[in-house]
This record gives structure tokens, sequence and C-alpha cells, in this order.
């Protein structure tokens, strides 16, 4: 492996970006080695499939886009990050939260803690935030 992998693609904050995100990521996941159809990808497909949602769906027209990035680095960890540009971050809501929505990072904490990550919300210099699920590798090569 080398010492750093990335890869990086900023989309519309459109409902149909949210599929274009999952794509992206697992396709370039794929070409760093791991299979699809495996329960790990489903793992990270899930995870990338409510960041990107949240970027759509809760930034109110602030963040006319946001970004997906992926980093594989020589610590052996896979970092997944979604970027828009509203300053509000994401809200801790408990496990048990009884609501049509809202449950999306109940859902990526839950999944990235399982998988023996963490998850943080970073700001950006433009206001914004980031949200990174830091994965480690060992998770997805055989």
């Amino acid at each position: 492996m080398a010492d750093h992998q990335e890869s990086s693609l900023t989309l519309s904050s459109t409902p149909a970006s949210v599929a274009e995100a999952r794509r992206h990521v697992m396709g370039v996941l794929a070409e760093w080695g791991l299979p699809d159809g495996t329960d790990t990808a489903d793992t990270v497909r899930l995870i990338v499939s409510e960041l990107a949602t949240n970027a759509v769906q809760h930034t109110f027209g602030q963040s006319p886009a946001f970004t997906v990035d992926v980093r594989l680095d020589r610590h052996e960890r896979l970092r997944i990050g979604v970027t828009d540009d509203h300053p509000r971050w994401p809200k801790r809501l408990p496990a048990a939260v009884q609501q049509d929505n809202g449950r999306g990072m109940v859902i990526v904490r839950f999944l990235t803690a399982e998988s023996g990550g963490r998850l943080t919300v970073e700001p950006t210099e433009a206001g914004g935030k980031t949200v990174w699920v830091v994965l480690p590798w060992r998770l997805f090569v055989p």
C-alpha cells in the first residue's frame, strides 16, 4: 500500500447526489481492494448514504454543495468525510429516538462504534463542518 491514498468528489446538495456519493466511495474502495457484497462494504455504503443525506437535507439551502473525501493512510485507517458549508453541527440524539427523521447520525455512530472506529466533527475554515468516520482498514482486507 502507498503511504497515503485519497479521493475527493464535490456534488450539488440534491437528493440525486446521495447515490452518486455512494457510487464514488464504493468505486474508490473497490480500486483499493475492498470487495463489494461484503458486510463491511454494506456498512460503509450505509454510512456514506446517511452522511450524504444529512448534507443534503439538513443544510437548508445554505450549502449548495457538499464534498465526500475518502482517505487511506499509512496507519491503516480509512477516513470517510462529508463536508458542507452549513454552520449547524449534527445533534446527538438518543438511540431510542421515536421520530421519522433524525436517526441518520444514530445509525452512523452505531455502525462506526460496532466496527471499532470513531466519529468526529471538525469545523472548516468556511464556517461549515466535516463529519469524519475513521475505521480500521483491517476490516476491509482478508
